[in-house]
Formats: structure tokens, sequence, C-alpha cells
């Protein structure tokens, strides 16, 4: 067991588990967490035994996204100078891949060794866009995915929503917002596979021990050719243009509005103004939210 702040990394045979780390917060990135996977990813590349990789988060989420609970503070050192938003420092740390963090979270998509998400509760906004770079996502039925940020205060930073679906769909959620649980995610084919949690570890297990009996080398050719093939269609200049717009996006006047509300007082109110209108995400019945008795050990 290696030593991290916002994750776990073990390794145990051919399967290497990386588990994010901050359950209290609903395993939401900070800094360094986008450095930490990116050294742990490297970790399992550099391992020989290893031949499959598992993504996971700790308690009663995946990952709910970015943290913006103290109005975003903890990235001012790579957004802002004397206080105020830079530009130019914004669409430097959002796009260079020594500094990106959406750049150091993509290390799961290449990352020769085929990378399983697993993925229950919460998986929204910049949560959702890292499972999705995985290369097979299983979830639990009763999670939520979906992008709140396409409302207000965001754009798509990995873009792997849109790759992941058809023109239709991509649409759909870009525009709406709109979540899924992961029976629909699977369902129109977002994600892999959506089972009961009662079997999600195990069935995550049973994947990840069926591709550890394929030769390394044969994994490691496979996602190369089907990586290289959406790569064509242009992954590199969407994650490019995602993450400057989404700079962009946290600055106009409204998006102040909504991180000044968050700051002053607090996640719950502002969400409750973006999400009640509807109905979903934490505002939703509580048969349409993840079962928050669903807890995943580190």
């Amino acid at each position: 067991m290696s030593d991290y702040e916002t994750i776990l990394y073990s390794a145990a045979g051919p399967v290497a588990t990386i588990t994010l780390n901050r359950p209290e917060r609903l395993n939401t990135i900070v800094p360094p967490m986008p450095d930490e996977v990116e050294q742990a990813v490297a970790a399992a590349t550099r391992d020989p035994a290893v031949k499959v990789i598992v993504l996971r988060g700790a308690g009663r989420a995946f990952c709910a996204g970015y943290d913006f609970g103290d109005g975003f503070h903890h990235w001012d050192e790579g957004i802002t100078t004397d206080g105020a938003w830079d530009p130019g420092k914004d669409f430097v740390s959002a796009t260079a891949p020594q500094l990106a963090p959406t750049q150091k979270l993509m290390s799961l998509w290449r990352c020769p060794k085929p990378v399983i998400a697993q993925v229950h509760g919460w998986c929204v906004g910049g949560g959702s866009d890292f499972a999705l770079c995985a290369d097979l996502v299983i979830a639990s039925e009763d999670a939520v995915i979906g992008t709140p940020y396409s409302r207000i205060w965001g754009c798509y930073l990995s873009g792997m929503w849109i790759y992941r679906l058809g023109l239709a769909k991509a649409k759909e959620h870009a525009l709406t917002g709109r979540p899924l649980t992961g029976r629909q995610a699977a369902e129109i084919e977002l994600i892999n596979e959506a089972v009961p949690f009662a079997s999600l570890e195990h069935t995550v297990a049973e994947r990840a021990a069926e591709l550890a009996r394929i030769p390394a080398s044969q994994l490691a050719a496979m996602k190369l050719i089907v990586n290289h093939a959406y790569e064509q269609m242009g992954i590199a200049s969407t994650q490019t243009l995602g993450p400057i717009l989404d700079g962009l996006m946290r600055n106009t006047p409204d998006a102040l509005d909504f991180i000044a509300t968050a700051e002053n007082e607090g996640v719950r109110a502002v969400v409750e103004r973006r999400d009640g209108p509807s109905g979903d995400y934490s505002q939703a019945p509580p048969e349409l939210r993840p079962d928050s008795s669903n807890l995943i050990e580190p």
C-alpha cells in the first residue's frame, strides 16, 4: 500500500486498485488528486506483474466532481493573480499536460493496461468525465451519473460523454445536464454494464480476472488501436477546447454569483437553486438518488 493524500493504491497479483479516498467529501477532486492518480497509473504501468487496473471510490460515492465548497480557492495558484481570475493562467493550467487536471486523469486512457471503473453512488460533474476515461465502466444500478455543470459553471472536460454517445443523446445531456441511473447509462451504452450494488465488486473482480488471463501485449495492442481510432475523431482538440470553455463558464456573471452563493451560503444552497427546478440529483425523490447505505470500504 503506497502513501498518498487523496487516494489509496495497492497491487495484488495481476490487479492494481486505485481508490479515491476522500469519503467524507464524496471523493470530490482537489489538489493533489489528479497528480496522485497519474502517479498511481504510472506505478501500475511500470509494474510487470500488473495487467489490469481497477478504479473505485471509498464510502458512498465514486466521485461527486470538483470540490467547490470553499469557493474553489484550492485551485487559485493555477488560475488567479493577485486574487483575481487570470484567464491566461487558467487556459495554460487547463491545457498543459504537465499541469492540467483533465490530462492527468486521462492517464487512465493513455495507460497500455486496461482500466475498469467501478462506479457506485454519485458519479457526477468532473467525476463522470473522469470515470468515462476508463476502458470499461461497470456501475451499480442505483448510481447517478450526470453533468450538472451543463446548467451553470462548467463545460465538458474529457469529452467522453460526446464520444461514448450518439449525437442525439450527446446533445440531450450536454444541453440539459439530465442525470442517468447506472441502469439507464448501461441501456444507452454510455457505460458497459450495471449490476445490483451487492454484485458490483464481484462483477468487477470477474471482469478483471478475465482480462488478466489475456497476454499483456495483446491487451495493449487492442486498447491502442481502439484509442487511436477515437483520437483520430478529435479527442485531443475537444480536450483543449472543453477546459478552456470551462474556465470561461466559471467566470460569467451567473457563474460568479453561483460560486459566491456556494462560498457564503454553502454548497447545499446553491445546488438546491441549480437542480431544484428539474427535481434531480440531490433534489430528486429518494428513489432516484443513490442508496446512501451502499458503502465501499477503502
